[in-house]
């Protein structure tokens, strides 16, 4: 990992550089779709779960963190006309991690609503992050307060099963995936059938 930078600052920052934000909508629609595949996939066959990537800084959990922080960072926060698709994108990365989740009896509310249901990434985490990116030239939103309240409102759709997962599949730590410990606590597998 780079000091100081997370892959998600990295890769928003070179796309704005780029001109690619407008693009945007075209990444949300592949997500969307990989999204529904790895729902089916990872339900129907739940050893799919645990398949680790032959290199050790990469997994689908921590992918699929980036990119629903990535969306809900470039709805609450940057400065570009919102796009249903980063929406449905969410939306379908929340239903497959649930879906995922409940297969390994993960807990999680599900309707959560911030700042009830707290999410684990912290406003210093987020404001972080939103300065690299100013310093990046990113467009953003000048109320930050806001972006911050609806950040967190999409991230809690996705907070508890994403880090639930990234626990008992040993992903590899990465920013906003929360610090887990090395051994993972696996929940009684009272594995739903049917």
């Amino acid at each position: 990992m780079i000091e100081n930078k997370s892959r998600l600052d990295i890769e928003s920052s070179l796309l704005h550089r780029i001109h690619g934000l407008d693009r945007l909508n075209e990444q949300w629609q592949a997500w969307e779709t990989w999204f529904s595949d790895i729902e089916e996939s990872h339900t129907s066959l739940s050893a799919l779960v645990f398949f680790r990537s032959p290199k050790p800084d990469r997994s689908w959990i921590t992918a699929a963190a980036a990119v629903l922080d990535t969306a809900a960072l470039t709805l609450s926060s940057v400065e570009i006309s919102d796009s249903p698709n980063a929406a449905l994108c969410i939306r379908a990365g929340y239903l497959a991690l649930r879906s995922i989740a409940d297969f390994y009896n993960i807990s999680y509310d599900s309707d959560p609503h911030f700042p009830q249901s707290p999410i684990s990434v912290t406003r210093s985490d987020f404001d972080l992050v939103i300065v690299e990116l100013a310093a990046a030239g990113v467009p953003l939103k000048s109320d930050r307060e806001q972006a911050w309240l609806d950040f967190a409102g999409w991230r809690v759709n996705y907070d508890a099963p994403l880090i639930g997962l990234a626990g008992i599949t040993m992903a590899p730590e990465s920013p906003w995936t929360g610090h887990r410990p090395y051994r993972a606590h696996l929940p009684p597998m009272n594995l739903k059938r049917g």
